[in-house]
């Protein structure tokens, strides 16, 4: 029934304009509208809407994650952009922060200014 509709992703913010600044300037991502209710985005064809709230509620996983070709790369761009990547007991993650899953995927989290868990993985098959 959806399979041919698109998606549309959300996450929250309490300060409107400084996750435009995140998600515009430090993550690359195009600003499609703005107002007082949300920030959307266009995210590669998927419409990302970072909607005000009064108060976030924490999650403790992953809200959004991307897929990426070279996930080295695209982790020291973000450093260099001011982003820190997370570190997580119990999880063997290398010198970036990474950790490569028993299939091989490899993923690397980071959060927003929200404190929203975001990812960066990628294949085995993409190296």
């Amino acid at each position: 029934m959806l399979r041919a509709s698109p998606l549309v992703a959300f996450v929250a913010t309490t300060d409107l304009d400084r996750a435009r600044t995140f998600y515009e300037s430090v993550l690359g991502l195009d600003v499609l509208h703005a107002d007082g209710f949300a920030c959307v985005v266009d995210a590669h064809g998927t419409t990302l809407r970072v909607t005000a709230v009064p108060e976030r509620a924490a999650a403790a996983y992953t809200v959004l994650g991307w897929e990426v070709v070279d996930l080295d790369h695209e982790v020291d761009e973000l450093v260099g952009r001011g982003v820190g990547f997370s570190r997580y007991d119990g999880m063997d993650q290398d010198d970036r922060a990474i950790w490569t899953a028993p299939d091989g995927t490899r993923v690397a989290w980071f959060a927003d200014p929200d404190g929203n868990i975001l990812s960066l993985s990628e294949a085995p098959d993409a190296r």
